[in-house]
């Protein structure tokens, strides 16, 4: 349950949330669309085509697929390879969507993984992103140095036998913050991110450089803070023998000093986190 909030910053959330669960509706549907054969261009295309019939004008990046071993980023050198190919899928193959709208000046940025059948390793790497979930809520709360989290997260990692993938992202970011976005009549995009997002990011650089934070969430020195209140995308990514999942979703940061108060997952009615009660409930 979100804790107590201010009045702005309570309708601020329930706009943030309401495209965090459009996007994860996209997600599901695309996923629930997916058949062998499938390129990740078109599904890609699946997600955009979902959420523009839906209202969505902006991104703050457009629509990601990855299959197969590419969902652990393997042999990723460039950015360019982040962008979706003509990579097929096949059964038992793993699928990760990622995609980020804006809509009504809210942004979201999720990551969704899946399966398309039976893949014991890739039910492993799900159900062992909850412990990073925990982990990252708690040592926020506790208000520790953003890259001192990201090594704990790391060090979880290699524990479970697991790689860390998203060392593999521009900057090894595990997370971004987000913010509003005034929209306009055009939403250009450059090199598959929307420009009035990045202004807002842009922003936030310039002004937390003369503060002394970064609105990336890094292992270097310029994440060495603690953390910035306002929402973060937060996505670890794990990766074994060509086999990737992740989530992401966006974590909460305030300035109160109520521990439950000072950070919290905007929503816990998402797909990995129903997922992980019903293995509990199962077991």
């Amino acid at each position: 349950m979100t804790p107590a909030v201010d009045s702005q910053l309570r309708t601020d959330l329930r706009g943030f949330r309401a495209v965090q669960r459009l996007a994860y509706e996209c997600a599901e549907s695309v996923a629930a669309r997916l058949r062998p054969g499938v390129t990740e261009r078109e599904a890609a295309r699946m997600q955009r085509d979902w959420l523009r019939a839906r209202g969505v004008r902006d991104w703050f990046h457009l629509p990601f697929a990855w299959f197969g071993d590419r969902t652990a980023f393997t042999g990723f050198r460039v950015p360019l390879q982040f962008f979706p190919t003509s990579r097929r899928l096949e059964p038992g193959m793993p699928f990760i969507l990622d995609m980020a709208p804006i809509h009504q000046g809210f942004t979201a940025d999720i990551g969704y993984s899946g399966c398309l059948g039976l893949n014991p390793v890739h039910d492993r790497l799900l159900l062992d992103l909850e412990a990073h979930r925990d982990l990252i809520l708690r040592e926020v709360r506790e208000r520790r140095p953003l890259r001192e989290i990201y090594r704990d997260v790391e060090r979880l990692m290699r524990h479970q036998g697991h790689l860390n993938r998203h060392r593999a992202y521009p900057f090894g970011v595990i997370a971004h913050k987000v913010d509003r976005v005034r929209e306009g009549r055009w939403s250009p995009t450059v090199l598959g991110f929307g420009t009035h997002a990045l202004k807002g990011l842009a922003g936030d650089a310039l002004h937390g450089h003369r503060d002394g934070w970064s609105p990336l969430w890094s292992p270097y020195r310029f994440s060495d803070h603690p953390p910035q209140p306002g929402l973060w995308a937060v996505e670890p990514h794990l990766g074994f023998r060509g086999t990737g999942a992740k989530f992401e979703e966006l974590l909460v940061v305030t300035d109160s000093r109520d521990p439950e108060q000072s950070a919290f997952w905007l929503d816990d009615d998402l797909p990995h986190v129903r997922r992980w009660a019903e293995e509990r409930t199962a077991a």
